[in-house]
């Protein structure tokens, strides 16, 4: 009897994979919104393929890709020899990935055209987005298996800069997070201060402003030791103090009486975020920096000008990795979860404030456990924008694994100078942009940046 009421559970559950949205008639489900619920499944569906690409790298796996046709054999069928460091085993890991990423920013390509200028859950295009899981799943499993027969050829490097320019992009988008989650989190203590009118809280704001600034100054004083050399590494020096100089000054821009004026909750925290993260950025550069004299991430040779089987692990899951990836799947999940407080932010996201849901069907899903549709008057998200995201997403992980390593340069497994200059016109760009938002308001009086 147990094990009938069991099953029974199970198939009711699994209504949730095959209807027409997600959770509307079935009891299993949390009682959320209609419109979150499906941003959490399609970022699944991205964060399973992170796991299958993370899988792919491991030496096991590698063993069992000779079966496929593009692994290490040329034109004539000759193994190919590598004139790099690392033999041809290593290289299959990596081409896995490419292949991986490339299917599911296929997949939302697909569903980027797809939802395009859906402005209710009225579309019938929206019970598309909002359902049908199960096969959506079968359709990224159908696409990934076909992207596993795709020939080598020209196609690992002509990818390679598609995911040059996709996570190029998808760093901005990170620093665009960052800037309003420190603009909402300014503000909302701001409002705690004054309505407690207590002194912690501005202490609080202090306290997380001079610890940003601390950690800045620390990695700027690292980067010097660890990437650079007296008489050497000059690129590194220049681009160390020159991002060093940048967030200086947007940092005295941001307290400015002007600049206070025109937005009164602009600060120091916002100005500490993004300096932490422009360094964060400017150490992600250096680490692809392809000379071992500036970069202690590369590998060590031995005298017979190999690499140690102990530096493997090093080439790949370095500390930028590791981390790079954590923040990856940090914003990847705040892009699927939260609406701006800020009406320019959502403007330029393309996501809206949240309407206040009716107490009538807040009630009724609360108490039938169940999602509920609350995008019947209009989108609370650009679909379409939000598969570009993920699609950007898709192409930034692929980078991140990769260390950012370029099939068709030198044929090493190690970053090239291309990758270094991408992150730090990232970094650069990325200052703009949070310097625009400081002076905007002055140079556009009439306009309403609130």
């Amino acid at each position: 009897m147990g094990a009938c009421l069991g099953a029974c559970s199970l198939l009711s559950c699994a209504s949730c994979l095959c209807g027409s949205a997600p959770c509307i008639l079935c009891g299993c489900c949390p009682s959320t919104r209609n419109s979150t619920v499906s941003r959490l499944l399609f970022t699944c569906f991205l964060f399973l393929g992170v796991l299958v690409s993370i899988i792919m790298l491991s030496p096991g796996v590698e063993s069992q890709l000779y079966k496929l046709p593009w692994v290490c054999e040329d034109r004539t069928q000759q193994p190919v020899v590598l004139q790099g460091p690392l033999d041809c085993g290593s290289l299959l890991g990596f081409r896995a990935v490419y292949r991986m990423c490339f299917a599911t920013a296929a997949f939302f390509f697909f569903f980027m055209l797809l939802m395009l200028c859906v402005r209710s859950s009225r579309d019938p295009r929206a019970a598309i987005q909002n359902g049908f899981w199960f096969f959506k799943f079968l359709i990224l499993v159908g696409i990934t298996v076909g992207a596993f027969y795709i020939p080598d050829g020209s196609f690992p490097k002509i990818w390679f800069y598609f995911g040059v320019v996709g996570s190029f992009l998808f760093i901005l988008i990170q620093l665009i997070l960052f800037i309003d989650f420190a603009h909402s989190w300014n503000q909302r203590w701001l409002c705690k201060a004054e309505e407690c009118d207590s002194p912690a809280w501005y202490a609080g704001l202090f306290f997380f402003t001079f610890l940003f600034y601390l950690l800045s100054i620390a990695a700027v004083a690292l980067m010097f030791i660890y990437y650079t050399e007296s008489g050497a590494c000059h690129e590194g020096k220049v681009f160390i103090s020159l991002n060093l100089t940048f967030c200086v000054c947007v940092s005295i821009v941001a307290v400015l009486p002007k600049v206070q004026n025109a937005q009164p909750n602009s600060g120091l925290l916002q100005a500490s975020i993004v300096t932490l993260y422009t360094m964060f950025v400017t150490w992600l550069a250096l680490s692809n920096v392809p000379d071992q004299k500036c970069n202690p991430h590369l590998p060590t040779r031995n005298g017979t000008s190999q690499v140690d089987l102990e530096d493997y692990s090093t080439v790949w899951w370095d500390a930028p990795s590791i981390v790079g990836l954590v923040v990856f799947l940090l914003c990847t999940f705040f892009i699927s979860l939260r609406s701006s407080d800020h009406r320019q932010v959502n403007s330029l996201m393309q996501t809206e404030e949240c309407p206040l849901d009716t107490v009538q069907q807040q009630q009724v899903a609360v108490s039938e456990g169940r999602a509920y549709d609350n995008e019947q008057d209009g989108v609370t998200y650009s679909y379409s924008f939000f598969h570009f995201c993920l699609l950007l997403a898709s192409l930034h992980v692929m980078m991140t694994l990769t260390n950012w390593y370029s099939p068709g340069e030198t044929r090493k497994m190690i970053s090239t100078w291309t990758s270094v200059w991408v992150k730090i016109c990232a970094s650069w760009a990325g200052l703009l942009l949070y310097l625009w938002t400081l002076v905007a308001p002055l140079l556009l009086p009439n306009r309403d940046f609130s």
